[in-house]
């Protein structure tokens, strides 16, 4: 009598569209549990196929609406699609909002699409820590676009840049100086500038404070220039030309080996943070001790974190 058949994995479950089995990864990821470092080490022969699309902003700019609308710009191309929006933490219970996926019902009975809202956690930057492991696993299971929204706090969201291939900075009309809100931190990550609400009032104040701004910039010949684009979320205007342009950036990324540069770094950033991690994590109980004699002068702080360092590789 044969032996039954091995039963699939839930690992190759997932990676064969089983949408249960995907949530239950992602969920893994989202709580650090042991078991992902296997399951990642698996998944890499897979990945590095995706485009990775990051859309950030202050609140209120319309992040999740555009979201959506890209999603259906890009399933009318036949293209799958990912989303990971990053929702805010709260800092009483823990919690969070999670109230992405209600902007984007239109999208939940396409099998194509894959919508997954994470907490923030407090992780700074308006990413999730577990966010890098979460893309390896939507990139295995043969999503050909990842879009990343990010949590709207404004100035911190910088972190994204070293995560996305293409980032599209939003901006929109009425919500005061929108260039003075946001310039000290996600403008200098921009590839692309979208004026979301282009149908109100100030639209083009907007996109002319930004043409003043990029003017005062410098870009090497050869060197990407970002687009100014306005667009209505809500209407679908100006959505052609954000796909346009997200894909001309593609183009520019592959061409001038900018792509290879980027992943090179994003992989130096997460071997950095996770050493720094497991570091952390190694020596938090030799802390308190030094701690103690480094306030009431015993010991200078240099010393102690040398000492910590030398436990931490003990």
């Amino acid at each position: 009598m044969a032996s039954p058949a091995h039963a699939p994995s839930e690992l190759d479950r997932a990676l064969n569209g089983d949408v249960r089995a995907l949530a239950r990864l992602l969920s893994l990821v989202e709580d650090g549990s042991p078991r992902i470092r296997e399951v990642i080490a698996d998944l890499l022969p897979r990945t590095g196929q995706a485009r990775i699309i990051g859309l950030t902003g202050a609140p209120g700019v319309g992040k999740s609406t555009m979201t959506g609308a890209l999603v259906g710009a890009f399933r009318a191309a036949g293209r799958r699609v990912a989303v990971l929006a990053v929702d805010p933490t709260s800092p009483f219970t823990g919690g969070a909002l999670l109230g992405d996926r209600i902007r984007m019902q239109e999208h939940a009975t396409d099998e194509a699409v894959f919508i997954r809202s994470m907490a923030s956690r407090g992780h700074l930057g308006g990413l999730a820590a577990a966010t890098p492991q979460a893309i390896r696993v939507l990139d295995a299971a043969g999503f050909e676009l990842i879009i990343i929204e990010t949590v709207g706090v404004g100035q911190a969201e910088v972190a994204i840049a070293s995560l996305a291939d293409s980032v599209a900075v939003l901006l929109a009309p009425g919500l005061g100086d929108a260039i003075q809100a946001a310039k000290a931190g996600i403008l200098e990550v921009a590839d692309l500038f979208v004026v979301n609400k282009a149908d109100k009032p100030d639209a083009q104040q907007v996109v002319r404070d930004l043409r003043n701004m990029l003017a005062l910039g410098t870009v090497e010949p050869g060197g990407w220039k970002p687009p100014i684009i306005t667009a209505t979320a809500t209407t679908g205007e100006g959505l052609a030309e954000l796909v346009t342009a997200l894909d001309a950036h593609w183009d520019w990324l592959c061409a001038s080996g900018e792509l290879k540069r980027r992943r090179h770094a994003r992989a130096r950033e997460e071997i950095t943070m996770l050493a720094f991690a497991a570091l952390r994590d190694r020596v938090t109980g030799n802390v308190d001790e030094l701690a103690a004699r480094v306030a009431d002068g015993t010991l200078d702080p240099f010393q102690a974190a040398e000492e910590v360092l030398a436990r931490g590789q003990d």
